[in-house]
């Protein structure tokens, strides 16, 4: 049974599981010193800029969790939204691993410039954490997207302050559909100096990178990161079946073939949505999610065959999302069941 809960939720493209199948023909080199990695790395650089490098993770929550580590010291903290994968959803690792999280509020998942000075009120006070790093979500958790020039204008903040920008860029490519623009647009072009890239939300079976793109971070990261991935227990073994997915995804920009399936999907399933009187759309679609009020009573009925999450229990805000394998008629079905539900 497939549903709309998460496009973590979908199984593996065919496209990236023959890749995984084709690595698996011979022997290779360990740890990431095999012909997979090595080509993943250069494609990589191919799409973000030749200073890149990267680093292999099992997960989502190690990539941000030690790309954090990478830029900061034990007293220092990041500025991120409170309501980030970082803050609500990964059990404290961050502050474990890392440093403290200053949470801040958003505007529809996103931070503001303004709300980003008024964080740096206490900078120089000994007694309290010393922001270091700020995190953007793109797309953030309710789907929405940061525009090239929002980007530019917190880096050039950031930059000014001496704060480096990290990217938390699970379902990074859903954004390119929105911006109309590249990864190296979106991101090294406007001083990003680290992304968590991911894999799993995007059709890979598992696996996601560390990509360093400030040049002088860069030159370093060899130097420090590769280590502190080991100790965290983050080196993939055989590095090859992360690498040979990530390969794929980029060669002939496979990436946009599966977010912008994703992306239409949610779109049809949006305008479906509209047109049924008892829900109400509550965020701009800018991605693969769908935010909606649906009436309590209509919530079990659906989930019975189609699973998604209740975003707000207080509201019943929905949270609904596509992915590479859902069809058109999966979503004409939803919207028939509650179209039956609405009469």
């Amino acid at each position: 049974m497939k549903g709309f809960g998460s496009d973590n939720h979908s199984g593996i493209h065919p496209e990236l599981l023959r890749a995984l199948i084709e690595s698996n023909t011979d022997h290779a080199p360990s740890y990431g010193t095999d012909v997979y990695s090595e080509k993943a790395s250069a494609l990589f650089k191919k799409e973000f800029g030749p200073q890149t490098e990267t680093y292999f993770v099992f997960n989502g929550t190690a990539a941000n969790v030690l790309a954090l580590r990478f830029l900061m010291k034990r007293h220092e903290a990041v500025l991120c939204s409170n309501v980030s994968h970082l803050n609500v959803d990964e059990c404290g690792a961050p502050e474990f691993f890392a440093g403290k999280l200053i949470p801040l509020p958003h505007d529809q998942g996103k931070l503001t410039l303004s709300i980003l000075k008024e964080a740096l009120i206490r900078q120089g006070d000994q007694h309290f954490s010393q922001a270091r790093v700020v995190s953007l979500t793109q797309p953030t958790e309710y789907g929405t997207c940061y525009s090239l020039n929002e980007i530019k204008e917190i880096t050039t903040w950031a930059h000014s302050n001496h704060l480096y920008v990290h990217i938390d860029g699970a379902r990074l490519a859903n954004a390119l559909q929105f911006l109309d623009c590249t990864y190296k647009e979106m991101t090294t072009d406007l001083g990003v100096d680290v992304v968590s890239f991911g894999g799993t939300k995007n059709g890979l079976m598992m696996g996601e990178a560390i990509l360093v793109l400030n040049t002088e971070l860069a030159k370093g990261a060899h130097q420090q990161l590769k280590y502190i991935r080991k100790q965290s227990a983050q080196l993939p073994s055989k590095t090859r079946f992360i690498a040979a997915q990530f390969s794929s995804y980029l060669d002939h920009q496979l990436y946009l073939q599966i977010s912008h399936h994703a992306c239409e999907m949610a779109e049809r399933l949006l305008q479906g949505l509209k047109q049924i009187p008892q829900v109400r759309i509550t965020c701009e679609r800018q991605s693969n999610a769908v935010f909606a009020m649906i009436p309590q009573a209509w919530v079990k009925p659906l989930r019975e065959k189609y699973f998604f999450y209740v975003w707000d229990e207080k509201t019943f805000e929905c949270r609904l999302m596509t992915s590479w394998d859902t069809t058109t008629a999966e979503v004409d079905e939803f919207i028939h069941r509650v179209q039956q539900l609405a009469r």
